[in-house]
């Protein structure tokens, strides 16, 4: 009797042990549990820390439990994204990732990290394009007059950015490397004082993000000459490649976790937040800020994480460039 019970428990036990076995640990049901951090590698009150708050807000709501926002600021970045990279890969730690991780890639050669390997792409979510813009006493009015007056004046041209390697550097770094010009690149602590002194003449161009210009290319204190991509904030703008075939530099923004991260969790998260970028209200919010929305499979935005690392790795080899 006794060898009856005990080989009839070693079967309930092997069946339980089987079932566990076959469900994921993270059952798709049960996430998201309890708050959820959203860890965004940039002070707060810039662009990406107000598109975190965005997505954060619009999760929250559609998954019922908060989204908190923190702040870790350092190293273009790497600050975040290393926390992110070596959290618990539960979904409870996400990254707000943007392009300057995949720039980071090559950029920061030693980093016991590598973005496109070591992070899980959840979902992209906005784009905003890169604006060509000048102070508004250079004497070029298109793409073609200002190649023009950079080769004319070589060396002479100050190209502001809002800090080595950014988006906003590298930005102009390949427009040098596809017309033949050549800037003498100024780097700012963030986009803010370098508007400033593009507006005062002290510097004479920027490629930057067109959410931080909008406002000032409105109020005609720069003269926009092209973007990167079609927008409706700017409508009539020429595209860059028009004129210099070849150039694609864009932000964009999506939500990373750690590698590990189970899939039926990076599934659920994709879908609420390709559910949110339909969403005509949140459109409307991002038009606000210049972005435009973009949904993708978690495969497909992995695809663009490393696409843009082996592209701006290029960059970032022909312009020499070091944090």
């Amino acid at each position: 009797m006794l060898l009856q019970r005990r080989q009839l428990l070693e079967l309930a036990l092997g069946a339980a042990l089987a079932a566990a076995l076959q469900r994921p640990v993270f059952a798709d049901d049960d996430y998201p549990a309890r708050p959820v951090r959203l860890v965004v590698g940039y002070a707060p009150g810039g662009v990406s820390d107000i598109l975190a708050r965005l997505i954060g807000q619009k999760l929250s709501e559609r998954l019922g439990q908060p989204f908190v926002i923190e702040n870790k600021p350092g190293a273009g970045g790497n600050v975040g994204a290393d926390e992110v990279v070596h959290a618990a890969p539960d979904g409870y730690t996400l990254l707000l990732a943007g392009m300057a991780n995949a720039i980071n890639v090559s950029l920061y050669p030693d980093l016991d990290f590598n973005f496109a390997r070591d992070m899980a792409p959840v979902a992209i979510f906005a784009r905003s394009p890169i604006v060509l813009e000048v102070n508004p006493a250079i004497p070029a009015k298109t793409v073609p007059d200002f190649i023009a007056y950079a080769k004319a004046n070589p060396g002479a041209v100050n190209m502001g950015s809002a800090g080595t390697g950014g988006s906003t550097h590298v930005a102009g770094e390949l427009f040098q490397m596809l017309t033949g010009t050549k800037f003498t690149h100024v780097p700012y602590r963030g986009s803010p004082p370098a508007l400033a002194d593009l507006i005062g003449g002290r510097i004479q161009v920027m490629f930057d993000n067109l959410t931080s210009s909008i406002a000032l290319i409105r109020a005609g204190k720069l003269t926009p000459l092209a973007v990167s991509a079609r927008i409706a904030a700017l409508p009539d703008l020429a595209l860059i490649s028009d004129f210099v075939p070849g150039y694609e530099a864009y932000s964009w923004n999506g939500i990373t976790a750690p590698r590990d991260c189970p899939p039926a969790i990076v599934k659920k998260l994709n879908a609420a937040v390709n559910a949110i970028v339909a969403d005509p209200a949140f459109v409307a919010q991002l038009a606000a800020i210049a972005n435009t929305p973009v949904s993708d499979t978690p495969e497909g935005f992995g695809r663009l994480i490393g696409e843009d690392s082996v592209k701006w790795a290029n960059v970032v080899r022909y312009a020499a460039i070091a944090p």
